[in-house]
């Protein structure tokens, strides 16, 4: 539904109707990823609070399996979404015009928060001789679906001269939802993907077979984060996944993004939602167990704030 249109047709009334909700009952849809990554539950986390509280402002939130941030960003764009969760490098590049946006800005993306961080996350089977990405040269390598955030990473990466696909043996373009079957079945020998963590999907992959985290760092990743804003170093834990030393790599923020055109009171009311019910939120994933409001409101952003958060963080204060 494109809300420039109009506030609701005469499909959406009908639609309403037959379902016996209310003729002013809005639908707003949010764009996540592979269902078992952190961005389908965060998009679910947000649609549960909204929903929580749709008869006071009849606005009702479904979640969508998507590709991945892309995907989100160009299906907002096109007007088939209202909201999405996206990768921060990926929001930058679709509001700067660079990447798949190249000379076509999509000036009219807005942010409305950060959300969790989103480290570059590299498995590999302890037998490949991969412990750091520089070890990938003639190895079958999964760099994702095209329309991820995570392949938008690879090619930028790629870009940079810091990866080179023709250096593999094999570069499969599999979803993240595929990747650690693959790597357990031995169809590749590395795969990396952004993502939050603790990650369910990472934790089985390690479980499941002889697979281990391993290093991406280097000269070359420290003048990457040095280059551009959206990127900083991480640390995933010792410990976390049966890694007996901190893995030391670098990441993203995952990002809810949405268009100037969606209405200033339907932005409005998905933040409030959230942020009034802070405490249930970050309960809804482990990922979100180190947020902090007034960060996410700053952290990771590259498009501007909606006019609709703005007025909530105006409300709050932290504007």
């Amino acid at each position: 539904m494109k809300f420039s249109n109009v506030a609701v047709g005469a499909a959406l009334i009908a639609v309403s109707a037959a379902s016996g909700a209310s003729a002013e009952t809005r639908f707003v849809s949010i764009g996540t990823g592979g269902v078992t990554g952190v961005y389908y539950p965060t998009g679910g986390a947000i649609c549960r609070l909204v929903n929580k509280t749709r008869r006071e402002h009849d606005i009702r939130c479904s979640v969508e399996s998507t590709g991945g941030s892309v995907y989100n960003i160009n299906t907002i764009q096109n007007g088939e979404l209202e909201f999405g969760v996206a990768q921060s490098d990926v929001q930058a590049n679709a509001y700067d015009g660079r990447s798949q946006w190249e000379g076509k800005p999509y000036g009219d993306l807005r942010s409305v928060f950060a959300v969790h961080p989103e480290p570059v996350t590299m498995l590999a089977t302890k037998g490949s001789g991969v412990n750091n990405y520089t070890d990938l040269k003639g190895k079958k390598v999964n760099i994702g679906n095209a329309g991820s955030g995570q392949y938008a990473t690879w090619q930028l990466l790629e870009r940079e001269g810091i990866v080179s696909t023709d250096d593999l043996s094999l570069a499969t373009e599999l979803k993240s939802s595929e990747a650690g079957a693959a790597l357990c079945d031995g169809k590749i020998d590395a795969y990396y993907w952004l993502v939050g963590h603790p990650s369910a999907s990472t934790q089985e992959t390690v479980s499941t077979c002889d697979a281990q985290l391993v290093n991406v760092e280097g000269p070359a990743i420290d003048d990457l984060v040095d280059k551009y804003s959206f990127y900083r170093k991480a640390t995933i834990p010792a410990g976390m996944y049966n890694n007996e030393e901190d893995i030391n790599t670098f990441g993203v923020g995952a990002t809810f993004v949405t268009s100037a055109a969606v209405p200033d009171d339907v932005v409005y009311t998905i933040t409030k939602s959230v942020f009034d019910n802070f405490d249930d939120f970050k309960k809804l994933h482990p990922a979100f167990k180190d947020l902090k409001e007034e960060e996410m409101i700053k952290d990771s952003l590259t498009a501007p704030l909606h006019d609709g958060a703005v007025k909530y963080y105006k409300e709050r204060g932290w504007m």
